[in-house]
């Protein structure tokens, strides 16, 4: 069985400038980006779909992407595989004091259990204190500070909104914003009549974050929630494309009552096989 060890080996050849892959030295840092995050979500998609066959695979992928970062910034004398795994594992260790409470990795793990509210509420302290010792200027500090630009705009305002939360920036339950959303929903509607464009576009971000709101009200992953939508979604458009093939009929010929009535049999059927 190849070890890690095999892999960083692996890596530098592919970067060695006489001997090396083409395609490998002719990528940097911003290049690899894009695979990165597809291995990622290629990761995500085997664990919904179950296919744990594939899964080493798929994660094997992903930890070639961190071999990789490695690798380009060993050659820029700007970190190696080691100072990576040994910060992931300094951290860890620093966040769960209630495991680790001398910092010592492999200390006697007979320590008090703490709940589950305390461990939280460690955890953001120790976060916060993180963010504090980054900031080179402590004046200008936010809790925003190290919410990260690139990610995906649904799981940014969720975390955005958890920071603004922590200092009490939030509504006290889910109620209030069932309200906030047909606010939000309203001055859509509003921006549709005027015929502005840009005030659309505005509005609809408004309510898209206002129902990511909710869904964190809710205990729902606003992601998750999504694309298990998209899937239903695909299962039933596959119904309807299927039924049409097996009555020779293509969706040019049919009306939108007559593909709406196929979509709700896929609904019923859907709601027939929970029921068994």
């Amino acid at each position: 069985m190849y070890q890690l060890d095999d892999l960083l080996h692996l890596m530098a050849r592919l970067r060695d400038p006489q001997h090396g892959c083409p395609w490998d030295l002719q990528q940097d840092f911003v290049s690899i980006v894009p695979h990165t995050l597809e291995e990622a979500y290629e990761v995500a998609d085997a664990i919904e779909q179950g296919d744990f066959a594939h899964l080493p695979g798929e994660l094997g992928d992903l930890l070639f992407q961190v071999v990789y970062y490695s690798q380009l910034g060993r050659e820029q004398a700007l970190f190696d595989f080691a100072q990576v795994v040994h910060g992931i594992t300094a951290k860890l260790i620093r966040r769960h004091p209630h495991v680790f409470p001398d910092g010592d990795l492999y200390g006697s793990p007979d320590v008090p259990r703490l709940g589950e509210a305390a461990i939280k509420q460690r955890w953001e302290q120790i976060k916060a204190e993180e963010r504090a010792e980054r900031a080179a200027e402590p004046q200008q500090l936010s809790l925003l500070d190290d919410v990260p630009q690139a990610l995906p705009a649904l799981n940014r305002a969720g975390k955005l909104q958890k920071r603004a939360a922590q200092v009490g920036f939030d509504w006290p339950d889910a109620l209030p914003v069932v309200d906030k959303v047909r606010e939000e929903l309203d001055e859509v509607l509003e921006a549709m009549a005027s015929g502005d464009a840009a005030a659309q576009g505005e509005e609809l971000g408004d309510l898209l974050f206002a129902v990511c709101n909710l869904a964190r009200h809710l205990k729902v992953d606003p992601e998750q929630a999504l694309r298990a939508a998209n899937h239903k979604f695909e299962r039933r458009f596959r119904h309807i494309e299927q039924a049409l093939r097996d009555a020779q009929q293509d969706f040019a010929a049919c009306s939108l009552e007559q593909l709406d009535a196929l979509w709700g049999e896929a609904k019923q059927r859907e709601k027939q096989s929970a029921g068994c």
